[in-house]
């Protein structure tokens, strides 16, 4: 019986692992569950799964959930208490569902404990990525990648000799406006770029998608998940979303791993790894798919994954201006506050004005995030 610890259990990722979880009740428990304010859901949750604890960031919300639930679990309040409760609870798997910067603090003290990190919250390695990597091998901790794509690469790689390895191939769906010319970016709405083909997702991702910095932010991932240098990740655009991704080997053959876009297949593997448990998820049918295509990406209409593969390139504090930079104009698109076009735009400008640190440490990283945050919510 593996304890889990849910750091963002409202989310899509969240109620997916949830819904893994109430699969095989003699395999988990829920240690605790952590949402920023959907008391309504973690009500549902929390009297479904018997957590330990929970922690709502929100602290009027936390107070709300706590007369609402008559004593069932402890209720905790405010984002320290995200990095207390991975640093001091009792659990064996953290998984790590936050979305953004957030998620970066309370997944290092679960590595400082040597913890299993089921790791959803692709930011931490994308801003932190070689402070990262070292904690985890000095602490014997584990990172299971829970992202498709990542799990994927994982799972082809499993048995194989990384110095055999030619290429990753990272794929991607091309998001909502795949078949749009760039003029067309100028006048998109939130709800045409939320509006994801394939998979149902946050609001932060989805924009991500649409902009294609996230498959910008999965080429950094992998570089630090996987040891290899950015000149070995390649990305396609494979509009069914049902390879994954794919590994080519120095002999030429290659591996690939299929499914539904379905989330809970990749958490379910980051959480039995090395196991392969039976379940009833619906299956890959082939016949009924028919076709499968792959294309180069338009790095021209998609400018955030070229200053991706930038960011990587430059290293030092460049994915972290990247990604404080991507985060706030996402917001700000949401919000309505700038184009959906400007996006690409502010995060340029962000990677020109903030100086690059080369060797950063975590005190380093902190700074510039918050830097990058203060400018870019300045700039117009």
């Amino acid at each position: 019986m593996k304890k889990i610890l849910i750091l963002g259990s409202s989310g899509s990722i969240g109620v997916n692992t949830l819904n893994v979880v109430r699969k095989f009740p003699d395999k988990f428990k829920v240690s605790g569950l952590t949402v920023a304010s959907n008391i309504n859901l973690l009500e549902q949750q929390v009297k479904e799964f018997n957590p330990e604890f929970v922690v709502v960031t929100d602290k009027s919300k936390a107070r709300e959930l706590k007369s609402k639930i008559d004593n069932l679990c402890e209720v905790l309040s405010g984002c320290d208490e995200l990095v207390k409760v991975s640093k001091q609870r009792d659990y064996d798997i953290l998984l790590g569902a936050i979305v953004g910067f957030a998620g970066l603090s309370p997944t290092l003290e679960a590595i400082k404990r040597g913890k299993r990190i089921a790791l959803a919250n692709k930011e931490t390695l994308v801003v932190a990525g070689e402070i990262v990597t070292k904690l985890v091998l000095e602490n014997n901790a584990e990172i299971l990648p829970v992202d498709s794509e990542h799990s994927a690469i994982y799972q082809c790689l499993v048995g194989e000799n990384l110095n055999e390895v030619e290429k990753l191939i990272l794929t991607a769906s091309g998001g909502p406006f795949l078949n749009k010319e760039k003029s067309f970016f100028e006048n998109a709405t939130v709800d045409e770029a939320l509006n994801h083909p394939n998979w149902k997702m946050g609001n932060k991702i989805s924009i991500d998608s649409a902009t294609m910095m996230n498959k910008g932010l999965e080429v950094i991932e992998a570089h630090w998940l996987f040891g290899l240098p950015v000149e070995k990740i390649n990305v396609v655009i494979h509009p069914q979303s049902i390879v994954h991704s794919m590994v080519q080997f120095v002999d030429g053959s290659i591996k690939a791993q299929l499914g539904l876009p379905d989330m809970k297949l990749p958490i379910q593997y980051a959480l039995t790894f090395p196991e392969r448990l039976q379940n009833d998820f619906k299956r890959t049918d082939l016949p009924m798919i028919n076709t499968l295509n792959f294309f180069e990406p338009d790095f021209d209409r998609f400018e955030c994954l070229k200053l991706a593969f930038d960011a990587i390139k430059i290293g030092g504090t460049a994915p972290c201006i990247l990604n404080a930079a991507n985060e706030v104009a996402v917001d700000k698109f949401i919000n309505r506050k700038i184009k959906f076009s400007e996006i690409s735009e502010l995060i340029s400008k962000a990677l020109d004005k903030i100086e690059n640190h080369s060797d950063p440490d975590i005190e380093t990283i902190f700074e510039c995030d918050k830097i990058t945050r203060e400018l870019v919510s300045s700039l117009k």
